[in-house]
């Protein structure tokens, strides 16, 4: 919910641009500085050289700088104790270090001044897959709107993406780990492309521009507002459409395997938060604060199910059973829970507590975990102890939680960021396998753009 409250003066600016001059393939968004739009070619050149091509075998759970850090008998921190923060010396990227009181490696994954990056490379957003389909390699977002991919055994920058700036939602394909699907900056164009990560070429697989003016004759946008995901398999996508400054006019929903629409609806002047397809492909969840509140629509837009009058934040996970959950917090209720509903049946199920002896704090969940089902990341900061009172088991840390009724957590990190406005919020993100967590951090110096991204790396037998 917080990135609509980020400054968005630029990114409206270059998009009306954009559209006034037919160039939007890429460019600015919520980032001072914009890139320039990127061409976008119809296929790879015949002579595109084979450079870093990320391989399609998947790869170990454990990168060689954890391999052998890992004992046999290593189980995670299942307890809900306040434990010490460590304080330790900001490491080298690619360097493995025990988290203290947890003994999971931890390994810093972005080093932006070493790269030569003005302000912050770190994970975008918990709802973003960082990782590619293989887990070999992973996406970081510079404060000047560029996307950069990395190694994941080596922690090195491989390359600046082509074709995605700023706003560009990037989303990983979910079984080819050398493509990407990324939209024009902020939606404008209304259309959908696919990078094929090696070569840099774009091919457009979906131009939704004249179907979507077809319905609203003024549409110039599709996007999730930057917050939302295509299902599992990315057949199914759900859009918000709006007009040339962003004024909301509907939802849709586009099937990518059949290029075509399978539903829209009108918002009628209530614009959402974002929307995002559910895993399953069955549900378009539209999330907002207004008349609306946040209602999991079919995918055609036949059938409604009205979740809760508030958006907050949120990811919609897998469950054990394969069924669609929606995991969020409620910071309305009498304790703030985390809970969950369940998108097929409605029904709602606490999960946990987070308004803890007095204390309040805010989090993020990953509900990206696709192969292991039943299981999100949450990630807690910028804790609120009234005076008297003292840290809680959560605050200022990212950990697993089991989803079911009084579920199983387990400690993975301490974050290390000293909260100071949205960029140094950790963010953190989960592989599909379950075995790599993205966090950001700025390492408890309290700025705003020394910013980077640290990983946790687990057994694949870890969390079961």
């Amino acid at each position: 919910m917080d990135r609509s409250k980020r400054s968005r003066v630029a990114a409206l600016l270059g998009a009306i641009a954009c559209l006034a001059t037919a160039g939007c393939g890429g460019g600015g968004s919520d980032t001072p500085a914009t890139p320039p739009a990127q061409a976008v070619t119809p296929s790879p050149p015949a002579s595109a050289p084979p450079a870093s091509t990320p391989p399609s075998a998947p790869a170990s759970a454990l990168t060689p700088a954890c391999a052998n850090f890992y004992t046999a008998a290593f189980t995670l921190s299942g307890t809900r104790t306040t434990d010490p923060i460590a304080t330790l010396a900001k490491p080298a990227k690619g360097a493995a270090f025990a988290e203290p009181a947890y003994g999971t490696c931890v390994v810093r994954s972005t080093d932006h001044a070493a790269d030569g990056v003005a302000g912050f490379t770190r994970n975008d957003y918990s709802r973003r897959q960082a990782f590619n389909a293989t887990g070999t390699h992973y996406l970081a977002y510079a404060l000047n709107g560029s996307w950069h991919l990395y190694e994941t055994a080596t922690r090195q920058r491989v390359k600046v993406l082509p074709g995605p700036g700023g706003d560009a939602e990037p989303q990983w394909h979910a079984t080819d780990g050398d493509k990407l699907y990324y939209l024009p900056t902020n939606g404008v164009g209304m259309k959908v492309n696919e990078l094929t990560v090696s070569t840099g070429a774009t091919r457009v697989v979906g131009d939704l521009g004249a179907r979507l003016k077809a319905r609203w004759p003024t549409a110039a946008v599709a996007w999730t507002k930057s917050e939302g995901a295509p299902s599992r398999d990315q057949r199914y996508w759900c859009f918000m459409v709006e007009d040339v400054n962003f004024g909301t006019l509907g939802v849709a929903t586009w099937d990518r395997d059949t290029d075509s629409l399978v539903g829209t609806m009108n918002t009628n002047g209530d614009r959402p938060d974002h929307v995002s397809m559910s895993p399953s492909g069955d549900w378009c969840v539209v999330s907002g604060d207004g008349a609306r509140g946040t209602v999991a629509y079919s995918r055609d837009f036949s059938q409604q199910r009205k979740l809760l009058a508030k958006s907050e934040h949120s990811d919609i996970a897998v469950g054990a059973n394969g069924d669609d959950l929606y995991v969020s917090v409620d910071y309305q209720s009498a304790q703030g829970d985390l809970f969950m509903i369940n998108l097929r049946t409605g029904e709602r199920t606490a999960l946990l507590p987070t308004y803890l002896a007095g204390t309040t704090n805010a989090l993020h969940i990953s509900g990206k975990g696709y192969d292991k089902p039943g299981w999100v990341i949450v990630s807690a900061y910028a804790g609120d102890i009234p005076p008297g009172g003292s840290r809680q088991w959560m605050h200022d840390k990212v950990f697993a939680m089991e989803l079911k009724a009084s579920p199983r957590t387990f400690n993975l990190a301490f974050h290390r960021t000293l909260y100071n406005e949205y960029w140094t919020e950790p963010h953190a993100t989960v592989s599909r396998d379950f075995t790599k967590v993205l966090f950001n951090s700025n390492w408890n110096t309290g700025s705003k753009e020394d910013v980077d991204a640290y990983m946790v790396e687990l057994p694949a037998d870890a969390v079961k």
